[in-house]
């Protein structure tokens, strides 16, 4: 049975950065870095200096390194706004 994936979208003004399935998330928050996992409970959250990083079904760690932002998650999508 494949593991549970979450749907990840990293936009920036310019371009979108990354948009794809991964198996976790962190993110750099306000009070400290945080994880999402499948089947997270809804979350809105801002961002601040540091590195989106996660990891994709092939196991591959990717870091995204932004200095501000904000994150949703919900029914399993991760989308974070982010200036690089």
């Amino acid at each position: 049975m494949a593991a549970p994936v979450l749907r990840l979208k990293v936009i920036s003004p310019a371009a979108t950065v990354y948009e794809g399935d991964v198996l976790r998330a962190v993110f750099p928050g306000g009070a400290g870095r945080f994880e999402v996992l499948p089947r997270h409970a809804p979350l809105l959250a801002s961002l601040v200096k540091g590195r989106i990083v996660y990891i994709t079904p092939d196991g591959e760690a990717h870091e995204v390194a932004i200095s501000s932002g904000f994150v949703e998650v919900k029914d399993n999508v991760i989308t974070a706004c982010v200036d690089l």
